[in-house]
């Protein structure tokens, strides 16, 4: 249930009694202590240690070490904490930082450890010549069995047919096919959360945390976790850690024993669902009573809402994600649910992230409806009603459902191909729009292969679009090999094993040998646009001009000085012929395109594009 300082590789333990050897404490093994450790020469040289253990609040607590000085002693509501505020300069040299403890004639020591700043060899961040892999461990590959059932945890049954319950991929896995994720053409990989979720069931999706700084033992250590990053960047793959600040798992310890009452949010006089509008957020006539139940009432029965406001709760949140960013080397980070936390806090949080590590690579998980409500979250947007999330990117959902709808209806004044043109025709409300990320599935929703009821050109052309279009692009693990199925009724089937990841499997998909010719047509095409992605300077750093579209084709252009990049999707039942006169200003000065992937060439005047494709080109 709680990580028990058993890091080994950071944590250095010693409890030694005084003269008088009554001991009242449990032993400094079963003590919960955030962080479990510290750096010198941080941006911020402040630092809160939270101590929980059984009646400690009512000992007294000395602290002499060079460079380290102490602000505050608290002592909360709740006996079984002490919260400690130091300053570390910048002189401090690194060591063992003893914490003694005294009531009486009774004393105990505890060994807190400062540690000595490594020096970063990877340079952190995402742009928008990044394609971020998203993959569920739990259901991508089996690297170890004999972490697959853990004792001690509390759902110890590995079931793969049960869509629920846990199947046994962990990290092992993942490292075991790095090259297949880096050969696919991604540069960086987002997995749903690896810290511990020690919950009775449904404890596979990460998303309810029991302990911030433990990495699941049914997924590895940490130190395994450090090897998979190690392994990631040696393969120019970042790495993305997906965080929660929004709620915990009701078997969390900072749940079970809660520091103080106002910790978590509380509606009435107990469980209260959120009503899940985040809109109301920005809604100029939202009531008070609906504000209130989407900003703290509870995702789910087991995930309690965590009060932000609560100084030592963010602070606690803002050091963790700093943790594992220096300790790991980490790239980025996505937020889970993003708009469901205390705006003050989300502002507060990215100014300390930013401080420490400037323009360091993160997205939110806006899941609304409207180019307006999934602006007002993104930094620096157009919106001046005097908020400023400092937020670089948001999950372009507004966008998805575009793509996802047009795709489906006949072409129209507002409908098909014209949806994709409108909504990008409001990117004027973003900040920096090149920071938002586009995707097709993700483990939350539908197959896209199965949303376009597998008509593989259709899938074509939505893979051309996010490919190519503005931002970055998420892609959801299996969709190269077109992987189907729906959200509803069950979550699972859209997280299905990736076939081959388990021993025992029957064919093995990470092999395009073993695709089929429907999946290697997917696969090839998926692989041929994201590896000529990753290395255009058009797609990283380009402009943005589009054509209205006509008659089911849309045209649009991505450019720099160094490279201009011409999309056609043609989603009428006719070939198209490039309209030369038409796109003039974008076309003058070339005279022949390259197809991509692929290298074929045409002349600009005798350019076609058959009914119900897609192609992108480069201009020479």
């Amino acid at each position: 249930m709680k990580m028990k300082l058993l890091i080994a590789c950071l944590i250095s333990i010693s409890l030694v009694s005084a003269q008088n050897k009554t001991e009242t404490l449990p032993p400094a093994s079963s003590w919960d202590v955030a962080p479990p450790s510290w750096y010198i020469g941080m941006a911020d040289s402040s630092l809160q240690v939270i101590i929980h253990a059984s009646g400690i609040g009512a000992y007294d607590l000395s602290i002499s070490y060079p460079g380290v000085h102490v602000i505050a002693i608290s002592q909360v509501e709740n006996p079984n904490y002490l919260f400690v505020d130091l300053i570390i300069d910048d002189q401090a040299q690194p060591g063992n930082i003893p914490f003694v403890f005294t009531s009486g004639k009774k004393s105990f020591t505890y060994a807190y450890p400062l540690l000595e700043r490594k020096k970063r060899t990877y340079a952190y961040g995402l742009d928008a010549g990044d394609m971020i892999y998203l993959l569920m461990p739990d259901r991508f590959s089996n690297g170890d069995t004999a972490n697959d059932i853990m004792p001690g945890t509390q759902e110890r049954t590995v079931n793969r047919k049960d869509p629920k319950g846990r199947h046994g991929g962990d990290i092992q896995g993942m490292i075991n096919h790095l090259d297949y994720i880096s050969k696919l053409g991604a540069t960086a990989i987002w997995c749903t959360p690896l810290i511990e979720n020690d919950q009775p069931k449904w404890s596979y999706h990460g998303y309810a945390a029991t302990d911030h700084y433990k990495i699941d033992p049914r997924y590895g250590t940490n130190e395994q976790y450090a090897l998979f990053v190690q392994e990631a960047h040696k393969r120019d793959l970042k790495v993305v850690v997906d965080i929660v600040h929004n709620h915990i798992g009701s078997g969390h310890w900072l749940f079970e024993d809660l520091p103080m009452q106002d910790w978590i949010h509380r509606l009435d006089s107990g469980f209260v669902r959120s009503n899940y509008r985040t809109s109301v957020k920005n809604d100029p006539y939202a009531s008070e009573y609906d504000y209130r139940r989407m900003n703290e009432g509870w995702f789910d029965f087991h995930m309690p809402d965590l009060n932000q406001d609560n100084p030592y709760l963010s602070k606690y949140i803002i050091q963790n994600n700093i943790w594992w960013i220096e300790t790991y080397e980490v790239d980025g980070f996505r937020l889970d649910t993003y708009p469901y936390s205390d705006l003050k806090f989300l502002q507060d949080w990215a100014l300390a992230i930013n401080r420490q590590y400037p323009g360091f690579g993160i997205f939110g998980e806006v899941w609304v409806n409207g180019v307006g409500v999934q602006g007002y979250f993104h930094g620096d947007n157009a919106i001046d009603d005097g908020y400023n999330s400092y937020l670089p990117g948001v999950t372009d959902f507004t966008l998805y459902d575009a793509l996802t709808t047009g795709l489906n209806e006949q072409f129209g004044w507002y409908e098909g191909m014209r949806r994709l043109y409108h909504t990008l025709t409001q990117d004027y409300v973003y900040g920096d729009v090149m920071k938002n990320v586009v995707f097709l599935s993700n483990h939350d929703l539908s197959r896209f292969y199965s949303l376009v009821n597998t008509n593989t050109d259709k899938f074509k052309m939505a893979i051309t679009f996010a490919m190519t279009t503005r931002g970055m692009i998420q892609w959801y693990y299996g969709d190269e090999i077109g992987m189907k199925n729906f959200v509803s009724p069950e979550d699972g089937k859209v997280r299905e094993d990736f076939p081959g990841g388990w021993a025992g499997d029957s064919i093995n998909k990470f092999e395009r040998s073993n695709l089929t010719a429907e999946e290697k047509e997917i696969f090839d095409y998926v692989t041929g646009l994201a590896n000529w992605r990753k290395n255009s300077d058009a797609i990283a750093h380009g402009k943005l001009m589009q054509f209205i579209p006509e008659n089911g084709v849309y045209v649009y252009f991505r450019y720099t000085e160094k490279e201009t990049v011409m999309v056609i999707l043609n989603t009428n039942d006719k070939e198209y012929s490039l309209e030369n006169e038409r796109m003039a200003e974008r076309l003058n000065g070339f005279t022949t395109a390259t197809l991509v992937p692929g290298k074929s060439t045409v002349k600009l005047e005798s350019l076609k594009v058959g009914a119900k494709q897609s192609a992108v080109y480069i201009l020479k």
